[in-house]
């Protein structure tokens, strides 16, 4: 264990950055989740900064459940109210391996496997002549993270406030383009249907994570944070046709499944308590979201691009002298947001998309 700092409390907060290392982003239900999500405060709830050429694993578990329809930032109450919601759930483990390899620089291994499902239900007559049930489960190993770690001040010099920048490069080793086997048409035999991209293992191209955790000391037992990421994709679709079963064929803008880049972005507040010894509470806003167009490429294909401004109370427990570490938060969504994509702007139209009330996360982190 590596502490800095002589006050215990203060040893509280100075690991939450690194337990909780932005390796990439996310945004909710039908537009996109691929990672359990950032970390909230610096990295004193595990005793102190990861001392060189230790490790440090910690597996993740994001959970959320999407059935409120947008369309811009108007909920589609009727799609509730008509049994026409689309609902996804998602369980999204992560698995994180840090090396320390001087007391600056860090690389990690980022692992997400993913568990959904997407289930609707089309009444007769809008689409076909006949109802139309979908009821689709995916499950994979997600996009595969690598990434290098830089703390911007010497963290000997620096227990109260530091900046850490990292890069990260998002391979393609999800499966972009599961498939299961249904029956789309009443009386006919069943079919390999492509599921919705929302619930796809892998996004099927390359990208680079940017990402970045920040901490200011603001007294003896709190602490500011500010941490985030924004994975920029390097292609504008992956080739995997957005055409489902059962749903009008797409106009050329959208013919294929976009490779969208994500971000999210936390700020807020740590406290530590006094009397019971390695709790810390955090609390603060977070803003998760697909943009519209991509940073580095073109931005057509079929996207649901929008934003959730959330809430996110957590409390993590630092214990074994700080080498292990329990955290938990739950994000209950304040404001929603399902903006125009650029094909939506090209043919006048504005797509809906399906958004959580709220998304848990809970992780543990072993120092070794």
């Amino acid at each position: 264990m590596n502490i800095l700092v002589s006050k215990p409390h203060r040893s509280v907060f100075l690991a939450l950055a690194i337990a909780g290392m932005v390796t990439g982003a996310a945004a909710q239900g039908c537009i996109i989740a691929h990672t359990t999500g950032a970390g909230a405060g610096g990295p004193q709830s595990q005793g102190g900064y990861l001392k060189p050429k230790h490790w440090q694993l910690t597996i993740g578990e994001r959970h959320q459940y999407s059935f409120r329809h947008f369309v811009g930032d108007v909920e589609q109450v009727y799609r509730e109210q008509n049994g026409s919601e689309v609902r996804n759930r998602i369980n999204l483990l992560d698995a994180n391996l840090t090396y320390q390899m001087t007391n600056r620089w860090s690389a990690s291994l980022d692992i997400p496997v993913e568990f959904a499902s997407r289930q609707y239900t089309i009444a007769a007559g809008v689409f076909r002549p006949f109802e139309t049930d979908g009821h689709y489960a995916t499950s994979g190993i997600g996009d595969i993270v690598l990434g290098v770690q830089r703390w911007m001040w010497d963290p000997t010099a620096n227990p109260s406030h530091n900046v850490q920048l990292g890069l990260g490069l998002q391979m393609p080793t999800g499966n972009d383009a599961e498939t299961n086997n249904l029956v789309i048409t009443p009386g006919q035999p069943p079919v390999d249907a492509l599921a919705d991209y929302s619930i796809q293992p892998g996004t099927g191209a390359w990208g680079i994570n940017f990402n970045w955790n920040s901490f200011q000391q603001m007294g003896p037992q709190t602490q500011a944070y500010f941490n985030g990421s924004y994975t920029a994709m390097l292609s504008q679709d992956n080739g995997v046709s957005a055409n489902l079963p059962g749903f009008p064929p797409h106009p050329p803008q959208t013919a294929f499944v976009a490779t969208s880049d994500e971000y999210v972005l936390q700020t807020g507040v740590a406290y530590s308590f006094k009397s019971i010894n390695g709790l810390t509470l955090t609390f603060g806003p977070r803003d998760e979201g697909v943009p519209a167009s991509n940073l580095l490429t073109g931005s057509e294909g079929w996207r649901r691009p929008g934003f959730a401004i959330s809430l996110e109370p957590g409390l993590t427990w630092a214990f074994h002298g700080g080498n292990d570490v329990l955290s938990g938060s739950v994000a209950r969504a304040l404001y929603r947001d399902r903006t125009r994509s650029v094909p939506d702007k090209q043919l006048g139209t504005h797509g809906d998309a399906a958004f959580a009330d709220y998304v848990w996360f809970a992780s543990f982190t072993h120092r070794f």
